[in-house]
């Protein structure tokens, strides 16, 4: 197939969208695919889901991946949480991606739309409660305490099979929407798992650099890789992203948790607004 590739105008374009991307990404703990889709989704009407959803698995592959190597530095990961969550994923991102391929453009989009409006409404009604909560205890609880390279420490506890279901559904979501499910697991690590923010944030992005992964391997084994006519504008805007995720997790790391989750319900809410006007204006 022959290869898309953008003038210098378009390149530098796109390296600058991968640096917002990955700032942000970073900032909120997602691999920056809840951005980058609708992006794609309004900049290039003419291309369809499997495309979109192909260019945005290998940005936030990379982007996830550089954000990840960051938190490391700062002792913020739970590692042995963030690997069953990749190992949970797996059969949702397979799931997804044999979707992918067989859903309207218009349908792909309201799905994106409806899931960011739904985890938006309930971070906004359920943000002020968050840290008020008993620990969990009892049968199935986990524990987990961790001392960051500047000596904060995080203790907190959790049911691990509600890990596990989040998981699955976020790899769905990956293969389906483009990694757009890195934006819906900090909310539900810190709503329904109690992680403290800066930790979700943390293992997020090491989970979802995994995750996205997987979601890459499946649509190359599934036949749903559609990126080979658009390598030069993945790897441009990959090169943003990676330089973006460094930048955002030292951010990350002077920013209360409220804020981030503050920003994070009304950046969805934006690119809700931003997906209806666009799919409805054509």
């Amino acid at each position: 197939m022959r290869q898309v590739e953008p003038d210098v105008l378009e390149a530098v374009l796109l390296i600058l969208l991968g640096l917002g991307v990955g700032i942000f990404g970073a900032i909120i703990g997602a691999g920056g695919g809840f951005l980058l889709v609708p992006i794609l989704l309004v900049v290039y009407p003419d291309r369809d889901p499997a495309t979109v959803t192909a260019i945005s698995l290998a940005v936030v592959f990379a982007n996830a991946s550089s954000g990840a190597i960051a938190y490391a530095y700062q002792k913020r990961i739970d590692y042995r949480s963030g690997i069953w969550w990749a190992l949970a994923a797996i059969p949702g991102a397979l799931g997804g991606a044999l979707l992918v391929g067989i859903i309207p453009r218009d349908v792909f989009v309201i799905v994106f739309a409806v899931a960011l409006a739904g985890v938006a409404t309930h971070l906004i009604l359920r943000r002020q409660a968050t840290g008020l909560r008993e620990p969990i205890t009892g049968r199935g609880a986990v524990s987990r305490r961790i001392r960051d390279r500047e000596g904060q420490n995080f203790f907190y506890t959790f049911r691990l099979w509600h890990g596990l279901s989040i998981a699955g559904a976020m790899g769905f979501v990956s293969g389906l929407l483009g990694a757009g499910g890195g934006v819906l697991q900090v909310p539900l690590l810190t709503i329904v798992l109690r992680f403290p923010v800066h930790i979700a944030t943390a293992t997020s992005q090491f989970a979802y650099a995994l995750i996205a992964l997987e979601a890459t391997v499946v649509h190359s084994v599934t036949g749903g890789l559609h990126l080979d006519e658009h390598l030069a504008e993945a790897g441009f805007i990959a090169i943003g992203a990676v330089v973006g995720a460094q930048a955002g997790a030292r951010v990350a790391s002077r920013v209360r948790g409220a804020v981030i989750l503050r920003v994070l319900s009304t950046t969805l809410l934006l690119v809700v607004a931003w997906l209806v006007v666009d799919t409805f204006a054509r």
